[in-house]
């Protein structure tokens, strides 16, 4: 009888630690996500400084999760300074690690049973299925093309694909990006206000289909007026 409680215990503490953990993790990731992404805004002379490592930091927000700031006009930027070689190890150097804590906060939302039932729609299933056919590669058109990447991000974790073939689809397909991206800026030495404009523009590309839904829900929740 002693004996059953004890290995009743030991299972609900071997079941609680890595919940525990996953947690802390998830909630450290994000933080830091955040912390990089306040401390980007916050200080004009960080986002005004030609410093090499400032392209690895901003790496990290802007590839976190579904990210509101676009990489490529930094690749750009710090092409005209350095070698396209140099801007293209910077910049995957901060990917890679921060295509694993994207991971792993997805693996953290797939545990919950709201996001579990929503994953099992067919049509999310289809999807897995296709991406399932040929993930690497699609991996690898993915992350070398202008496609937006994001979706990517949540398949991978639906469809359980290693993490490792992951990074190393990532690291495969990025590097000879922002290659090309930092030989543009290092051969055309694009003004900086062109640059921003290409920011901006990004950045309402990127976010305008979010706001555009955003307003609709408000309007469809407002009454009719009598």
């Amino acid at each position: 009888m002693n004996d059953n409680n004890i290995s009743i215990t030991s299972a609900g503490k071997t079941n609680e630690v890595p919940s525990k953990f996953k947690t802390f993790l998830f909630i450290f990731e994000v933080s830091l996500a955040i912390i990089l992404l306040v401390v980007w805004y916050s200080f004009e002379s960080i986002r005004k400084s030609k410093v090499i490592w400032v392209l690895y930091f901003y790496s990290y927000p802007s590839n976190f999760f579904i990210s509101i700031l676009p990489h490529e006009p930094a690749i750009l930027y710090f092409g005209k300074f350095y070698s396209p070689l140099i801007v293209a190890l910077v910049c995957i150097a901060g990917v890679v690690p921060t295509e694993i804590i994207n991971y792993s906060v997805i693996k953290f939302f797939t545990d919950i049973r709201l996001f579990k039932k929503a994953s099992q729609s067919k049509f999310v299933s289809k999807v897995v299925e296709l991406f399932n056919k040929a993930p690497f590669t699609a991996l690898l058109i993915a992350g070398l093309t202008p496609i937006p990447f994001y979706p990517f991000r949540f398949l991978v974790v639906l469809a359980d694909y290693p993490i490792v073939k992951y990074t190393l689809a990532v690291f495969l397909s990025r590097t000879p990006r922002y290659f090309f991206l930092a030989f543009l800026g290092y051969a055309l030495k694009i003004p900086d206000y062109l640059l921003i404009t290409i920011f901006i523009i990004l950045l309402l590309a990127t976010n305008i289909p979010f706001v555009t839904n955003l307003l609709k829900k408000r309007k469809r929740k407002k009454p009719i007026a009598s």
